[in-house]
């Protein structure tokens, strides 16, 4: 993401730490564990099991997945846990093998996909979370992977929250064909895909090799930082000497930023971070790129929530 320079400034070595070089204590701390969540459990017993596993307090899953269904399951260590909400904003991807209840040929599904990407109005499934009501969801792609006699093998790209399986049922509805899920696997959810995926024994097997042989190396590159789950979400980027404050529930002023995205709108989401590219929290942007570029003062992100604990970095302000 390219930053835009408001005034150059310099970390202080001795405080906080780049994200990818924390020490494993604080890695898991800040850290997210991609799952390849298998058959049969919740994505709940998934994110259970993985606490055990690692000893923590707390951990957190993005994105719920039915027991059935398999793939990519993004589980937050932590402080991490603060974040989970906001991995949802970007698309989540899946493959999906529908069977057809009456026989059709590729041109017709084709068609119809068509007229299933943008946005669409679903009513979520009887056996469902939330309210049965019906709401829009927007499909950004539909690709027809591979047709089998009834059995069709799609690739879907949609808004967090589109229930694959009423989808088949839809696209079966308007085929003439009905149709039914018949397995689904998740390949993306926001910022994590396959590449990313371990087993539950994977992790099992780095944490006893860095308990018992005081070997590291697995883990490190099982955990990522939480950093990477918030990839999609606009910058800003702080001076050493405004992050305890934030820590302590002060909002973002002009005067303590050092660089920041080109395209931040008064009202956006934006990620405030250091300078070594720790995530410090996420608040409303109560002024424009344009705007901070050019005032001396004044309050530019009104903080919502903070994942930084407090001392991370000296304190450099005064009470009132």
């Amino acid at each position: 993401m390219n930053l835009v320079v408001r005034e150059e400034a310099e970390t202080d070595e001795r405080y906080g730490s780049y994200p990818d070089k924390r020490k494993i204590e604080d890695l898991i701390k800040y850290g997210v564990v991609v799952i390849d969540k298998p058959r049969g459990p919740t994505s709940h017993e998934v994110s259970t099991w993985v606490r055990k596993i690692l000893n923590i307090n707390k951990t957190g899953h993005g994105g719920t997945l039915d027991p059935k269904v398999t793939g990519v399951l993004p589980i937050a260590l932590e402080r991490a846990t603060r974040s989970v909400d906001l991995w949802h904003i970007p698309p989540k991807e899946y493959v999906c093998l529908m069977h057809l209840h009456r026989d059709t040929d590729e041109e017709n599904i084709k068609r119809v996909f068509k007229e299933f990407t943008g946005k669409i109005y679903q009513k979520p499934p009887l056996k469902s979370a939330v309210k049965k009501r019906v709401r829009i969801r927007k499909i950004h792609d539909l690709e027809l992977l591979e047709k089998d006699g009834k059995d069709v093998l799609f690739r879907v790209k949609c808004q967090s929250g589109t229930y694959i399986r009423k989808l088949c049922e839809d696209i079966g509805e308007t085929l003439g064909t009905s149709a039914h899920m018949h397995e689904l696997r998740r390949t993306k959810s926001g910022n994590f895909d396959e590449r990313d995926l371990v087993y539950l024994q994977d992790l099992l097997d780095a944490y006893i090799f860095w308990k018992e042989d005081n070997d590291e190396e697995e883990l490190r590159r099982i955990i990522k930082p939480m950093e990477k789950g918030l990839e999609h979400l606009k910058k800003i980027v702080v001076k050493d000497s405004a992050v305890d404050a934030i820590c302590h529930g002060a909002n973002v002023y002009v005067k303590g930023i050092s660089k920041l995205s080109k395209d931040i709108n008064k009202g956006d989401l934006v990620l405030v971070e250091t300078l070594k590219g720790e995530a410090i929290g996420v608040g409303k942007a109560l002024m424009s790129t344009k705007e901070i570029l050019e005032k001396d003062k004044g309050e530019a992100v009104d903080m919502d929530r903070v994942f930084m604990e407090r001392g991370t970095y000296p304190r450099m302000w005064k009470k009132r």
